[in-house]
C-alpha cells in the first residue's frame, strides 16, 4: 500500500510518499481501503512536534471513509489515515449517498460542534448562545447545532464580511466582527441590549476575556480553543460568584477516551440531520494522497475553506 509520511519533524514540505506492507489487523481492528482521509490542523502540530510529537516515521490523520473487505462504507477514527489502507476501530457503516467531504467533517468537527452544545454547555430551548470564529470547522456547525437545540437567538463572529455573510446563511440571528475590542458591547447590541446565555469559544486570548462580560447570570463559557494566543490573565472568582456564571473547557479527544463513551449515537443523529438538509458541513478542497503536503500547506496557511481531504482515486 501507498503511505505519505515523514522521517523527520517539520513542515508540510517533510511527507514523502512510500510503498509499505499492507497493515494486519489485530483483536478489535478492521483493515480498510482508504476512500478519503480528513485533514486537521492538528497533522501540522504534530509534524513539527509541537503538538502530540510522534515516534518517527510518522504517518499522519486520524479519520478515514473507507471499505471494509465485506464492501460496506464506514466512517472511523484511524491511526496513519494518509495511506490507501488503515486500520480503524468502531467503524460506522454510512450511506452511500452521503459524500466523503461531509462525512468526514461530521467525524472530529462535528462531534465537537455536538458536545459542546449537547455536553458542555446544555444549550436548553429559548436561551441566546454566541459562537465565536463562527465560519471555522467547528463553529459553523455548532450555529446549526443550536438552532437545532433550540436557542431562541444564535450570535455568530468572524473576522470578515465574507465569513459573516456564511454565518447568516447557515441560520444565524446576526453576525458580527470578533474582535476584542468592543467585543462585549456588539454582542450585547446583537441580542437585543440583553446579555447573553451561552459563548461557545475557540479564540481565547482577549477574546475569552471579553466574553466573560458578555455573559448573562448563569451563563456559561466554553473554551475549546485558542486560536487568538493564551490569555495569561487569571479569571477572578469574584466575577464567577457575584453572577453566578460558569467557565469550562472541551476537548473531544478526552471525551472518547472516557469509559463508555460512544460516539455512533451523535455521528448517526448528525448523519441524518446533514441528509434531510437540516445541518450542511462545509466541505472544501479535496487533493491527491501524493497532494498530501502541499494539502497541509494550504491548511497552514488559511488558504482553505471548508473540510479539506485527501482523495484516493
Amino acid at each position: 500500500m501507498r503511505i505519505m509520511h515523514a522521517e523527520r519533524r517539520g513542515g508540510p514540505e517533510v511527507l514523502t510518499l512510500a510503498e509499505v506492507p499492507d497493515p494486519v489487523p489485530g483483536p478489535g481492528h478492521t483493515l480498510v481501503d482508504v476512500e478519503a482521509a480528513g485533514l486537521n490542523f492538528a497533522d501540522v502540530e504534530r509534524l513539527t512536534g509541537s503538538y502530540l510529537p510522534p515516534a518517527l516515521p510518522f504517518v499522519p490523520g486520524s479519520e478515514v471513509v473507507g471499505r471494509t473487505a465485506d464492501g460496506r462504507r464506514v466512517l472511523a477514527f484511524a491511526e496513519r489515515a494518509y495511506a490507501t489502507k488503515a486500520l480503524v476501530e468502531d467503524p460506522l457503516e454510512i450511506p452511500e449517498e452521503l459524500p466523503a467531504g461531509a462525512a468526514l467533517a461530521l467525524l472530529v468537527q462535528g462531534l465537537t460542534a455536538w458536545h459542546l452544545v449537547r455536553t458542555a454547555a446544555r444549550v436548553a430551548p429559548g436561551e441566546s448562545v454566541v459562537v465565536n470564529a463562527a465560519a471555522g470547522g467547528v463553529g459553523h456547525l455548532a450555529v446549526q447545532l443550536a438552532r437545532e437545540s433550540g436557542a431562541a437567538r444564535v450570535i455568530g463572529t468572524a473576522s470578515t464580511a465574507g465569513k459573516r455573510d456564511l454565518v447568516l446563511e447557515l441560520g444565524a440571528d446576526a453576525a458580527i466582527d470578533g474582535a476584542a475590542d468592543g467585543y462585549a458591547g456588539r454582542v450585547l447590541e446583537a441580542n437585543g441590549g440583553a446579555p447573553v446565555d451561552v459563548v461557545l469559544d475557540a479564540v481565547g486570548g482577549p477574546v475569552f476575556d471579553a466574553a466573560l462580560h458578555a455573559l448573562a447570570p448563569f451563563g456559561r463559557l466554553i473554551t475549546y480553543g485558542a486560536s487568538g494566543g493564551a490569555d495569561p490573565r487569571p479569571i477572578d472568582p469574584g466575577l464567577l460568584s457575584e453572577r453566578s456564571i460558569a467557565v469550562g473547557g472541551y476537548w473531544l479527544g478526552a471525551h472518547l477516551r472516557r469509559p463508555g463513551s460512544n460516539a455512533a449515537a451523535p455521528l448517526k443523529e448528525l448523519i441524518e440531520l446533514t441528509l434531510s438538509g437540516r445541518l450542511r458541513p462545509t466541505t472544501g478542497a479535496e487533493y491527491e494522497l501524493t497532494q498530501a503536503g502541499q494539502a497541509l500547506a494550504d491548511l497552514a496557511a488559511r488558504r482553505t475553506v471548508g473540510k479539506v481531504i485527501l482523495r484516493n482515486r
